[in-house]
């Protein structure tokens, strides 16, 4: 069986500067590329930068834009990405290494959102710790419910070495939690008994 690309249309729409295609590949793409972004960044108002950066490249390829060469969910993914990582880098260059980024609110719903948000910040602040590679890793297979094959085509490694990043970033998570649960944090600690 033949995979088409099932944004080809919609992409053709768009170059054609359909405004009905526009409000369309919005609806369709806006919510999985800010969520892509705040778990990449940790920051939901530079997620939704980024998700507007992403958009205007859309809109600039669109016209030109050819089937066959790449899927446009790939593309868009990775356009995304290099988004996120300019970001990080000029963070990097801007702050400090102990300033950690503001733990994004993703929680759709008022009462999930009071009742996951520790939760959310410590895994938040745990991501933040990781190397980028890892945490790229991470966001596409758990938070983007990527396959492997995909999420590792999308990065330009092997399944193998997807897999070898996700095991070290597992590793690493797990050690940063442990780290941000430990004493000295008790204003912040869940006061429930397991």
């Amino acid at each position: 069986m033949n995979e088409e690309d099932p944004d080809t249309a919609l992409i053709a729409r768009v170059g054609n500067r359909e405004p009905g295609a526009i409000r369309e590949i919005v609806a369709k793409k806006l919510p999985r590329i800010v969520t892509l972004a705040a778990r990449m960044l940790g920051d939901r108002d530079e997620a939704d930068d980024v998700a507007q950066e992403a958009f205007l490249r859309i809109w600039n390829i669109a016209p030109k834009w050819r089937s066959g060469s790449a899927r446009f969910d790939t593309w868009l993914h990775r356009v995304t990405l290099n988004l996120c990582y300019d970001r990080l880098r000029r963070h990097r260059e801007t702050t400090s290494s102990d300033d950690l980024p503001e733990a994004a609110d993703l929680a759709p719903l008022p009462d999930e959102r009071l009742a996951t948000t520790h939760a959310s910040a410590r895994i938040q602040a745990a991501l933040a710790t990781l190397p980028a590679r890892q945490r790229e890793a991470l966001v596409l297979q758990y938070y983007q419910d990527l396959p492997n094959a995909e999420a590792a085509a999308l990065m330009g490694v092997s399944v193998e070495a997807l897999e070898s990043l996700l095991a070290r970033a597992r590793r690493n998570l797990k050690t940063a939690l442990a780290d941000l649960a430990r004493p000295g944090d008790d204003d912040d600690a869940p006061k429930e008994h397991r």
